[in-house]
């Protein structure tokens, strides 16, 4: 059987969507797949969709806070609270980084997946910026980029091509109908399906035909 395209379209900004990136990181060699990484601006996705942040409606914040650490045990990700959530997601915001995602996708695709962990380690892990070229240059060198590539990558941030990559690619994610991050993509007898979030994956790989193992395959079936 030929592979399965699966299109990932994330936002570094959002916890769940680490949860659910990692585990498709493990599976993209287990699953009869091609993992196509999309980055796409959360921001334009819940503004166009009139949808709501979870962490703005009272009850979903608190909930969270007992929700995200549960998850992140059971995804096995090495996940934490920074200090200003708020701040973090709302105020510094992750259009640049999304720039920056998109920039490596366009110039360093084989480098995507590394440089995408690298900013949630920075963002939901380790409590450091991720609005800056400064961040942005310790993220791809811990990623394992050259020195040289990210001198070329790293002003392609402010460049059109790169801001309307990624216009593009938010707008394709909203005309399928995304409300949030992230949305799993592939195609099924000719049509476009997707789940969104990071707890479908039994649904999803039943959509694909495939076995779901747990969130770490081979070492854990906790669902």
């Amino acid at each position: 059987m030929s592979k399965k395209t699966v299109e990932f379209f994330y936002d570094v900004v959002s916890p769940y969507t680490w949860f659910a990136f990692e585990v498709l990181c493990r599976y993209q060699h287990r699953w009869n797949i091609t993992l196509k990484l999309r980055p796409f601006y959360l921001g334009a996705i819940m503004n166009d969709s009139g949808n709501r942040p979870p962490a703005m409606v009272p009850n979903k914040g608190t909930y969270m806070l007992k929700d995200v650490p549960r998850c992140a045990k059971y995804f096995d990700v090495p996940l934490k609270f920074p200090k200003n959530v708020p701040e973090m997601m709302f105020v510094k915001g992750s259009l640049s980084a999304q720039r920056f995602l998109t920039a490596v996708e366009m110039n360093k695709p084989q480098m995507l997946e590394k440089v995408s962990r690298e900013l949630w380690m920075r963002n939901w892990s380790r409590d450091e910026d991720i609005t800056e070229a400064k961040s942005f240059t310790e993220a791809a060198q811990n990623a394992g980029m050259s020195d040289q590539d990210i001198a070329a990558i790293l002003p392609l941030i402010k460049d059109e091509s790169v801001k309307n990559r990624l216009k593009a690619t938010t707008k394709e994610a909203y005309d399928l109908g995304a409300f949030g991050s992230p949305m799993i993509v592939t195609e099924v007898d000719g049509k476009k399906e997707w789940v969104f979030g990071s707890d479908r994956f039994p649904l999803f790989a039943e959509l694909i035909g495939e076995k779901w193992e747990g969130p770490v395959p081979g070492v854990s079936s906790k669902l």
